[in-house]
């Protein structure tokens, strides 16, 4: 079992109009309606490869239930722990230049109720399934609250993937996650390294097993105690890249419950790229391409990296 944990889940609202004009009264031309947040992308994803997964988080107010019948129809069981608040939207404004993004903050969370979202969660595994860590934490959260989850699930045998960032990068790097997959940004950030190496092994060093590093059009790459690994798109995409990102998690969380660990994942490394790059080819963070798939993975090739460079 896959379960994915999205702590501030959201509605994603998309207008569409032909020219946004700052104080003007708009009509829209169309209005899509998604269930979002990074963790909910990587269990559609999951879904979509026929992997058993589960969907986790908070979630209240009439909000919370759109997301939850949005989610409905497709293959990703759901067991959310319902909160006071209401769950946030994510609004984006569409014309024919660019699109405007406005993100609500999310419920206002207790540590009661993160207490009651891990014992839920921990409930769903067992040694040697997978936990999916993606995504932001809603307001009120504790540092420690994420970190202590992750901690518990390890403790538990379970293999845990993480994609955060910020100080929380760096609390559940020293829970001892399987995989921790921030993009390059996000590391140098949390780290305040000057290098993504250096950066990389900061995190293993705090107890990560191994970190994979998404550097957008170079692909990926793979660090863990004593080797590095690159594997890079065989092809320019053009295209959403929004959902990127959560693919490589979806394609990381695949292989860890096939049992993978560490070095081995660099075996992986072709499915983490060629799932990446079709994802960017769907116009929604949480599809892909599976036939776009299917045609770049034998293209993807992983090249080991000197560990003393």
């Amino acid at each position: 079992m896959i379960v994915t944990l999205t702590p501030n889940p959201a509605v994603d609202v998309t207008y569409t109009v032909p020219q946004l004009v700052h104080g003007q009264v708009h009509r829209v031309q169309q209005l899509v309606e998604s269930a979002g947040g990074k963790g909910v992308n990587v269990a559609r994803v999951l879904a979509s490869l026929g992997r058993p997964v589960c969907a986790a988080g908070f979630l209240g107010g009439a909000a919370g239930e759109t997301l939850e019948d949005l989610l409905a129809p497709t293959a990703v069981d759901q067991a959310w722990t319902l909160v006071s608040g209401q769950t946030r939207r994510t609004v984006t404004v569409v014309d024919a230049k660019d699109a405007t993004v406005f993100n609500e903050r999310g419920p206002q969370v207790t540590s009661r109720d993160w207490g009651r979202l891990t014992a839920s969660v921990l409930a769903r595994l067992a040694a040697g399934d997978v936990l999916v860590v993606s995504g932001s934490t809603p307001p009120g959260t504790a540092p420690d609250d994420l970190a202590g989850l992750v901690r518990s699930a390890v403790e538990q045998g379970v293999a845990v993937v993480a994609d955060t960032s910020g100080p929380g990068l760096l609390e559940v790097a020293g829970a001892g996650p399987a995989c921790l997959k921030p993009n390059e940004e996000e590391l140098l950030a949390a780290t305040g390294a000057t290098g993504v190496l250096s950066g990389a092994r900061a995190l293993l060093a705090r107890g990560a097993e191994a970190v994979l590093v998404s550097r957008g059009v170079d692909g990926v790459l793979l660090v863990t105690a004593d080797n590095h690994w690159q594997a890079r798109p065989a092809e320019a995409l053009t295209g959403n890249p929004t959902g990127a990102g959560d693919a490589a998690v979806a394609a990381l969380a695949a292989a860890l419950a096939d049992g993978a660990r560490a070095g081995d994942l660099s075996t992986h490394l072709g499915e983490v790229v060629a799932l990446s790059g079709a994802a960017v080819l769907m116009p929604t963070a949480g599809e892909v391409d599976l036939e776009a798939y299917a045609r770049m993975l034998p293209m993807i090739r992983t090249d080991q990296i000197d560990a003393a460079s």
